[in-house]
C-alpha cells in the first residue's frame, strides 16, 4: 500500500483471526488511553474562544473507547494514535478559498428503496464539514474504465478501486477540495484480496466508497421494517470517516468515535457518528467553522433522518455551548 494512501479494510472473521494467530500473527495488547493522556491528546485550550473549550471539554458526553474484543480493530493493528499536535504539525490538507467544495460522484444505480439518499448523503455531508457539497450526475462505470470480476463466493460484480481512483483523478474539479466516489457495487483492492470497503489517495484528494456491504441483503438477511435508516446510518458513517481521512485525520484511540477503526461491521454499528473532542478540534482547526452552528445543522438532519439518539445528543451538546 503506497503512503499516500488509505484503504478501508474488510472485517475478519474468527476463521481469519484464528488463522492469523495461528501463523505467528499475535493480537496487540492495547490498553486504553486514561484520562491524562485523552487530556494530552486534546491539547491546551486555554488561547481559544470560551464556545471552543466548551465543546472540547472531555465531559461525561464522551465515552472513553473501550478495551476491544480479539477480532476488534485495535486487537489485530497496532496505532499509536494521532493527537491534535501531532495533526497540527503534519501539514494536513485544508480547503481554501479556490478549493473548498465537496463533491459526491453515485457510480453506477442507486435503486430506490435499495440504496442510501444521494439527496440525504449530500445534506448530511453539508452539515457534518460544514462545507458546499454538490452531488454530480451517476456516472456509468464500463468494463473498458475498470477492471471487474464476479465474486466467486457472492456471485457479485466488483469493481477494482485503484482503476476508479484513477478514473476519478481524471474528472477531480478545479474548486474540490475532494471527490469522493460512492457506489451500490462491491469492491476489491487487488486480485488477492477478498473486498474492500473503501480506498482513498490523501495526496489526490479522491477516494471510493462502497455501500454495498451495509445492505443485510447482501448477506442474504431479510431487511427489517427500519432497513432504510440503518443504511443511510451506515452510509453516513462510512462517508464522515473515510472524508475526515482526507482531512488528514488518523484512527482515533482516545474516545468513542466516528474516526476509530472497525473491523468488523458490529464494531462499525456501535461507533456513534459524534466527533470525539480530540477530533473535532482536528477538523474545526482546518475548515474554521462554527461550532454551534454545526451542531444546529446535525440535531436538524438527525430529527429528519430519524437519528434519535444522534439528534438527542447534540442537542445535549448544544445546552451546554449555550449556556
Amino acid at each position: 500500500m503506497r503512503a499516500e494512501t488509505s484503504i478501508v479494510k474488510p472485517p475478519l472473521s474468527l476463521l481469519a483471526v484464528a488463522l492469523a494467530l495461528g501463523s505467528g500473527c499475535v493480537a496487540m495488547a492495547f490498553e486504553p488511553p486514561g484520562a491524562a493522556e485523552r487530556r494530552r491528546a486534546i491539547g491546551s485550550t486555554e488561547s481559544l474562544p470560551e464556545v471552543m473549550r466548551r465543546a472540547l471539554a472531555p465531559d461525561e458526553d464522551f465515552r472513553p473507547i473501550p478495551a476491544p474484543s480479539p477480532i476488534d480493530w485495535l486487537a489485530v493493528h497496532a496505532e499509536p494514535g494521532q493527537t491534535f499536535a501531532q495533526f497540527a504539525a503534519s501539514a494536513p490538507n485544508r480547503p481554501y478559498a479556490q478549493r473548498r467544495i465537496i463533491y459526491l460522484q453515485p457510480l453506477g444505480e442507486f435503486p430506490t428503496n435499495q440504496s442510501p439518499s444521494l439527496a440525504q448523503l449530500r445534506q448530511f455531508a453539508a452539515a457534518y464539514f460544514q462545507l458546499e457539497v454538490k452531488t454530480l450526475a451517476p456516472m456509468e462505470v464500463g468494463a473498458r474504465e475498470v477492471t471487474t470480476r464476479i465474486h466467486p463466493a457472492t456471485h457479485k460484480r466488483q469493481l477494482l478501486a485503484p482503476d476508479v481512483m484513477d478514473l476519478l483523478k481524471q474528472k477531480l474539479p478545479a474548486d474540490a477540495f475532494c471527490l469522493l466516489g460512492i457506489t451500490m457495487a462491491d469492491l476489491y483492492p487487488e486480485p488477492s484480496w477478498n473486498f474492500v470497503f473503501g480506498q482513498a489517495s490523501l495526496r489526490e484528494r479522491v477516494g471510493v466508497y462502497s455501500f454495498a456491504r451495509y445492505d443485510p441483503a447482501f448477506y442474504g438477511q431479510a431487511r427489517t421494517d427500519d432497513y432504510a435508516a440503518l443504511l443511510l446510518r451506515r452510509s453516513c458513517k462510512v462517508l464522515a470517516h473515510e472524508t475526515a481521512h482526507l482531512f488528514g485525520l488518523q484512527h482515533c484511540i482516545y474516545f468513542d468515535c466516528v474516526i476509530n477503526g472497525s473491523n468488523n461491521l458490529r464494531e462499525s454499528d456501535r461507533r456513534p457518528l459524534r466527533l470525539c473532542p480530540v477530533c473535532l478540534r482536528k477538523l474545526q482547526s482546518s475548515i474554521g467553522f462554527d461550532v454551534v452552528k454545526r451542531y444546529e445543522a446535525l440535531v436538524k438532519f438527525y430529527q429528519a433522518a430519524g437519528f434519535a439518539d444522534e439528534a438527542q445528543w447534540v442537542h445535549k451538546r448544544l445546552g451546554k455551548l449555550k449556556s
